[in-house]
C-alpha cells in the first residue's frame, strides 16, 4: 500500500508518492487544485493508499499561515468523500527553498526552475520523506 503526500495551494496543488513498501518518496504530478478530487478518484481506484499526508503550512514561529484555513476545509472534503483514508499532517516549513535547492543540485536549469508546478511536486515528495523518516 502506498502513501501519498499532497502540497495544498490554492492554483496548483503538488502530490508525491511512496512505492507500496512505503520506503521511497518519488514525486508524482501537480494538478490544478479545482480538480484534485477528480485526480485522486482516478489515483485512489488504481492504487492501494493506506495514508495521505497533507503539508501542515507553518511559518518560523510555529503558527500556522493563511492557507491552513483552506486546507483544513479541503480535508474535511477529503474525509467526507473518502472516510476510510487515514489523513496525516506533516510540517512544510522550508520545502518549497529545499525544492528549489534540490532542483539547482540536480542541474535543472533556469527554466526548469522556474516551473511551479515542478518545485510543487519536488516540495510534496520532501513532505513526504520527512513524514516517512518521522513515522518509520
Amino acid at each position: 500500500m502506498k502513501i501519498i503526500a499532497i502540497d495544498y495551494g490554492l492554483k496548483r496543488t503538488g502530490i508525491a508518492e511512496t512505492d507500496d513498501l512505503q520506503m521511497i518518496a518519488s514525486p508524482l504530478t501537480t494538478v490544478e487544485t479545482k480538480n484534485i478530487f477528480e485526480f485522486l478518484d482516478k489515483y485512489l481506484k488504481e492504487n492501494q493508499v493506506e495514508t495521505l499526508v497533507i503539508g501542515e503550512p507553518l511559518k518560523e514561529d510555529g503558527t500556522y499561515n493563511e492557507l491552513e484555513l483552506d486546507i483544513v476545509k479541503f480535508i474535511d472534503k477529503l474525509k467526507k468523500k473518502y472516510p476510510a483514508l487515514r489523513i496525516d499532517r506533516e510540517d512544510e516549513r522550508y520545502s518549497s527553498k529545499l525544492a528549489f535547492q534540490t532542483l539547482i543540485d540536480g542541474g535543472a536549469g533556469r527554466k526548469k526552475r522556474r516551473n511551479k508546478a515542478l518545485t510543487d511536486m519536488v516540495s510534496a515528495a520532501i513532505i513526504l520523506q520527512d513524514y516517512l523518516k518521522r513515522t518509520q
